[in-house]
């Protein structure tokens, strides 16, 4: 089946938007083959507010409505307990939201950007997207990541060259409690990096220290900033440790 031909069946969608490099191309398709869509950005304590900026921006250059949904998903002792299934947990309880916001809505469509280099392995929210019946019309269609991005760039989508980036939760160990308080040391640390012009990286917590995972060609460029990242995240952290296990 083509992108097109799914919409073709389904002329009326609601699309689970997060800002990213998928959902943002699945909502440009939207809009190019469904007769009508709207999109549903999610906004909790998981995701930045650059997430936020790029959903608003994209949303505005397409022209198509966007609602935010605010959700307290640390208000679910599960999901804040931190377990290994705690995606499975979130992504329940944010598309329990979106389905309910665009049924009010008179979307009973939804979808969401999984694409065909997913592995539902590695993805437990995957098994709650299936069990709410949301259409994944990416991967229904054989668009790997790789192609989704091609398209993107073919179609003058500044998301195109996005890194993938996981919502601030995964910074956790598994089966640490996860407090706000910790999220915004979290986003506070990865907005400094940013800042310096690093792209495509991690600041994980390993107990009370910040352990960061960079590229390997940004590894010279953490070194050139070694004593400022050092000085500005252990207002944070209680030790910074640099991960010679480079990102790909």
């Amino acid at each position: 089946m083509k992108i097109n031909e799914f919409f073709e069946n389904n002329p009326k969608v609601a699309v689970a938007f997060s800002g990213g490099v998928d959902s943002a191309y699945l909502l440009y398709a939207a809009k190019q083959y469904a007769k009508e869509v709207q999109a549903y950005y999610v906004s909790s304590a998981f995701q930045p507010q650059f997430e936020l900026e790029d959903a608003a921006r994209l949303a505005k250059e397409l022209d198509v409505p966007m609602r935010v949904l605010p959700v307290d998903v640390l208000s679910s002792d599960i999901i804040a307990a931190n377990p290994a299934d705690r995606c499975y947990h979130c992504k329940k309880m944010i598309f329990e939201a979106i389905r309910k916001a665009a049924g009010e809505d008179g979307f009973y469509v939804l979808l969401d950007g999984t694409n065909a280099s997913d592995n539902e392995g590695d993805r437990p929210g995957m098994r709650a997207i299936r069990e709410l019946s949301v259409f994944s019309p990416l991967r229904d269609c054989g668009l790997t990541k790789e192609e989704i991005r091609l398209r993107s760039k073919e179609a003058g989508l500044f998301t195109w060259e996005k890194p993938a980036y996981a919502c601030l939760a995964t910074r956790i160990p598994t089966g640490e409690p996860i407090t706000e308080e910790k999220l915004k040391v979290t986003e506070t640390a990865e907005n400094f990096l940013l800042s310096l012009g690093l792209t495509n990286f991690r600041v994980r917590r390993m107990g009370d220290a910040a352990r960061l995972q960079v590229t390997a060609a940004q590894i010279g460029k953490v070194m050139e900033n070694r004593e400022l990242i050092t000085t500005v995240l252990k207002r944070f952290y209680s030790a910074v440790l640099l991960d010679l296990e480079a990102r790909e």
